[in-house]
């Protein structure tokens, strides 16, 4: 049995990457009229923080990432990174999805590659795209076609696609929910250890909330469409966290019962 671990020596530190939301509201038009999706949200997230996101599904989530990662305009209010306004995409700002949506055609290599390729930078970034085949455990791949990985494999490709642009923000949109239990255990050790050992700002969309507690230094709770801040809870609790460790429990609880409040379980 082969075991794949991240070579985490060769990444390099970043400092991480500052976001700020000031009473930003944002919403669709469905069928000629307005559908509210964000509700006067605020927040401060700091360089090097990992903050994840809770909420009913389809409250508003997925689109907070969208508009920090660029790909989307607030309405009104006002989004920036390092104190410049966000108004479109960055590869400072790296984001990762639920499904990997890899490119069939493409071996794991170029799928990794097709960022840098697509700027106009990969001559001479070939090491940058090995390295991060290596962080994910997939060096021994890197001529395969996603129809020959795995669920897991395909996901750690995803990630790697993100992290060959050295990311000073990586936003994770539910990119481990459809991986099986063992797996998804295995990824969530991995991440958390990816991010102590680079230093990258990490925003974690998920409707797990164990997951939350054992990943994130603070957790923001939302409510239901449209979705307004319900709670932030510190999480205070040291590295390695334990699932069967008490305070991981009570902490837990915490965060289901504002959950609770919404009519979200």
């Amino acid at each position: 049995m082969v075991t794949e671990t991240l070579q985490l020596d060769q990444m390099p530190r970043t400092q991480g990457m500052r976001i700020d939301m000031r009473d930003v509201c944002h919403e669709f038009t469905l069928r000629g009229s307005p559908l509210p999706v964000i509700d006067h949200m605020s927040f401060t997230v700091d360089r090097g923080e990992f903050v994840a996101f809770l909420g009913p599904s389809g409250c508003g989530k997925s689109t907070l990432l969208r508009l920090v990662a660029g790909l989307e305009t607030a309405t009104t209010g006002q989004l920036t990174s390092e104190g410049d306004r966000i108004l479109g995409p960055d590869p400072q700002r790296g984001l990762v999805f639920q499904d990997p949506t890899l490119f069939p055609w493409r071996t794991v290599w170029n799928n990794i590659a097709f960022g840098l390729e697509a700027r106009g930078v990969l001559r001479g970034q070939f090491d940058r795209v090995n390295e991060a085949l290596e962080l994910v455990g997939l060096s021994g791949f890197k001529n395969a076609y996603p129809h020959q990985l795995s669920g897991g494999m395909a996901q750690r490709v995803a990630l790697a696609r993100a992290l060959v642009n050295q990311p000073s923000l990586l936003l994770l949109d539910e990119p481990l929910g459809k991986l099986d239990s063992l797996t998804r255990m295995t990824m969530q050790g991995e991440l958390l250890a990816l991010w102590q050992r680079t230093g990258f700002t990490a925003l974690l969309v998920t409707h797990d909330v164990e997951e939350a507690v054992l990943l994130a230094s603070r957790v923001i709770v939302l409510s239901s469409r449209p979705a307004s801040i319900k709670a932030e809870i510190v999480n205070p609790l040291p590295y390695p966290r334990h699932r069967d460790d008490s305070r991981v429990i009570q902490l837990r609880r915490r965060v289901l019962e504002f959950l609770s409040m919404d009519g979200a379980l």
